[in-house]
């Protein structure tokens, strides 16, 4: 009896997938959420207002003078633009030939290292204590250096200025507890704020959910729908607190020890004209294309007291 053996066949087509899988996600929630502008020098500046406390004494005698007063000042505060960029180059043949999941290769791996960049962003806006600097190397404040709302551990802890001229300093680590959430929450909304997201790593995702299954927080059925098999739920996204909504956003960017509570519309990114994930060829090298994407940006929390920070978790 003859066999045929797929094996053996000649000419058989190979069967490579016109697809490319990646493995690395590539969301970047502060990154994607804050506002973006242009500017057009390297250090960036704005201004802060902040109103006099509300008095519980404003009367006066009917017909008296009335005293001048001095105007009230605004705060003037920057931010340095730093150049962040990714490499990459690719062989002349490797251009030519016909590869699978892409047109071409040079084309290819510009998108992905524009992917790496933005990931590369949401790390140092999220996960750095680094202060502005105008030394080479210019460096953009992250955001933690902006906050003076929250709370940090207790013994050495202690907030930065909030103008990002210097780096928050961390102290004992806690666990994470509803009332850290709801403290930084009223901080910001008594500053006028009104966080809407609150950024985590995963390990917080988690532990936040705990506290809705340990009994901390109250879940309220608002939908009757008709009977069907329970489903249980493992995870709270949306937490309606007394200072407001936030939705609770993991950030595989963002480490174990810190949360955020951002609100979107007192926080933007700015990039240089021209220099926002800029492609450009380097010098030609033999048979090969070199370039890079380069985007030149800086950090802007046009109301620094409307975000909150609770610091120095212990993951756990």
């Amino acid at each position: 009896m003859t066999t045929f053996a797929t094996s053996a066949a000649i000419g058989e087509r190979e069967q490579l997938a016109d697809v490319i899988y990646r493995i690395d996600p590539a969301e970047t929630p502060i990154f994607s959420n804050v506002k973006k502008e242009t500017s057009n020098g390297i250090f960036t500046e704005w201004q802060v207002q902040e109103l006099a406390s509300a008095s519980a004494t404003n009367y006066h005698n009917e017909g008296a003078d009335t005293a001048t007063a001095a105007a009230t000042p605004t705060a003037r505060v920057g931010n340095y633009h730093q150049i962040s960029k990714k490499v990459f180059a690719t062989s002349g043949t490797l251009d030519a030939v016909d590869t699978a999941g892409r047109e071409r290769e040079h084309n290819y791996q510009k998108v992905l290292k524009s992917l790496e960049l933005r990931r590369d962003l949401e790390k140092m806006i999220g996960d750095t204590d680094v202060a502005r600097s105008a030394s080479d190397p210019r460096k953009s404040a992250s955001l933690s250096c902006w906050m003076t709302n929250g709370s940090v551990g207790a013994g050495s802890g202690a907030f930065a200025t909030g103008d990002g001229t210097d780096a928050v300093t961390g102290g004992t680590d806690r666990a994470l507890t509803l009332a850290l959430i709801e403290d930084a929450q009223q901080d910001a909304w008594a500053d006028g704020g009104n966080p809407r997201m609150m950024v985590m790593s995963a390990t917080n995702k988690a532990n936040f959910s705990d506290l809705a299954a340990s009994g901390n927080l109250v879940s309220n059925d608002v939908n009757m729908t008709a009977a069907k098999e329970v489903t249980y739920v493992g995870s709270t996204s949306v937490f309606m607190g007394d200072f407001g909504t936030v939705e609770a956003t993991p950030s595989r960017q963002i480490g174990n020890d810190r949360i955020f509570l951002i609100d979107p519309d007192f926080v933007s990114l700015c990039t240089l004209n021209g220099r926002n994930f800029l492609e450009e060829d380097l010098a030609k090298v033999g048979d090969a294309t070199e370039s890079h994407v380069v985007i030149e940006w800086s950090l802007k929390p046009t109301a620094p007291k409307a975000h909150a920070m609770i610091l120095d978790l212990n993951g756990s």
